[in-house]
């Protein structure tokens, strides 16, 4: 049985997984404002996985008759600096995930909650691959600069995202 600390911290979760999926939208905005198309659709994909995030912790949640609420899901910008600052701040976001993460997960052993401790892991892990994922994206900005040509390459490149479901059993 999860506690109730631990089941209030979830729900908390759940309610940032989707606002992720909020703030990459967002981003996906911009990005088509801003027209790179490509960067665009790899937000959206972005958008997918997050809800995909939310959903299964939605069902664990279910799962173990946790009763679930649903607070409003706060609001995002749309607005960026540049290119650059997007997937900067897409980074920072992150981050802080990662954070809220392994306190979660930190609380789960605290209450000797191994099943949850489990599942956490799991998000630990995909945040390991989201945050390398996006600091290569980075890398590559950085190295070609304000560069039209260099920029559309990356743009291009980032239109070949293709969802695929990260919580799908392989």
């Amino acid at each position: 049985m999860i506690s109730k600390e631990l089941q209030k911290a979830l729900i908390e979760q759940l309610n940032k997984e989707y606002h992720s999926a909020y703030i990459y939208l967002g981003m996906s905005a911009y990005c088509s404002k801003e027209g790179f198309n490509g960067a665009s659709h790899w937000f959206l994909i972005q958008y997918q996985e997050e809800i995909a995030h939310g959903m299964k912790l939605f069902k664990y949640l279910e799962d173990q008759d946790v009763e679930i609420q649903l607070p409003a899901i706060e609001g995002v910008k749309v607005e960026y600096n540049s290119f650059l600052d997007v997937f900067k701040k897409s980074l920072a976001h992150e981050q802080m995930m990662t954070k809220n993460l392994n306190i979660l997960s930190d609380l789960a052993m605290k209450d000797k909650d191994h099943a949850t401790y489990n599942l956490l892991q799991w998000y630990v892990t995909e945040q390991v691959e989201e945050e390398a994922t996006v600091k290569g994206i980075i890398d590559h900005v950085k190295l070609v600069g304000d560069n039209g040509y260099g920029l559309y390459t990356i743009d291009k490149e980032l239109a070949t995202r293709v969802f695929t479901d990260p919580t799908a059993a392989k």
